[in-house]
């Protein structure tokens, strides 16, 4: 399905890496000229590598932490004007209340929620000004289903998926959509690290991590590309009624009861 994004011009934080490397790989199999953004330059260089090389479209990479206050406002000098802006950068870590320090808590909250929020007031002012634009953040389904043992990232998925319902309600009066999308575990490399650390404490064997997808729906993670798919389509004009609105890709885990 051509899904008209041909020549518009995308920015995706957590670019070179797990979902925002498959949404970038998406956006350019459909046309867009890229911005891709990561702390880690050879990363970001085998990304655009790759992109230009399949793809044949421009791929920019920018270098930068979006912990860091100003970062947002250096990429909007660098940037010019987007179409996209999808906000997906952010690590929470786990943990109870007491086992969370204060930094520990607001490094994340600095990365992620204010992250997302700082890049946001930056394009959206352009995008309002132009009188169109998309604004996708990918939050994460913690958010829906909270858990006690991942009290920091309920927190900040529940403060910006709020974030995003109230941006896009009014938003787009003015052309402009944000909507948010809140992925289940999926199988990046991170989430698969994770899981190996679990196996090893729970069975002795790091190797029998897929043992643990046993009680997700399908018996799985998702994939990357199928959370890539969706945002592709919402940042299309396919999806111009679109706005201030969560869509939850995690086979129904938010909703269900127990998965043990």
């Amino acid at each position: 399905m051509d899904l008209g994004l041909q020549g518009r011009v995308a920015l995706v934080t957590g670019g070179s890496k797990g979902i925002g490397l498959a949404i970038a790989k998406r956006l350019a199999a459909e046309g867009c000229a890229l911005h891709l953004v990561s702390r880690t330059q050879a990363d970001l260089q085998v990304a655009r590598e790759e992109i230009a090389a399949r793809h044949g479209v421009s791929v920019a990479v920018h270098v930068a932490d979006m912990e860091q206050r100003g970062c947002a406002e250096a990429l909007g000098a660098k940037c010019g004007d987007l179409d996209i802006l999808v906000n997906n950068a952010g690590a929470t870590p786990r943990g109870a209340l007491d086992e969370l320090d204060e930094e520990r808590w607001r490094k994340a909250f600095d990365l992620k929620v204010f992250g997302y929020i700082n890049l946001s007031r930056v394009f959206y002012a352009r995008m309002k000004a132009r009188g169109r634009g998309v604004i996708i953040n990918i939050i994460g389904n913690g958010g829906e289903r909270v858990d006690y043992g991942y009290i920091a990232g309920a927190a900040g998925n529940a403060a910006l998926m709020a974030f995003t319902r109230a941006l896009g309600a009014g938003s787009i009066d003015y052309g402009v959509r944000a909507v948010g999308v809140n992925p289940g575990p999926v199988a990046t490399e991170r989430l698969v690290g994770l899981m190996q650390k679990e196996a090893q404490a729970r069975y002795g064997d790091a190797g029998r991590w897929r043992e643990l997808e046993k009680s997700f729906p399908l018996g799985r993670s998702a994939t990357v590309e199928e959370i890539a798919a969706t945002v592709a389509l919402l940042a299309s004009d396919l999806s111009a009624y679109t706005t201030g609105t969560i869509v939850t890709i995690d086979g129904g885990m938010a909703h269900r009861g127990s998965l043990i």
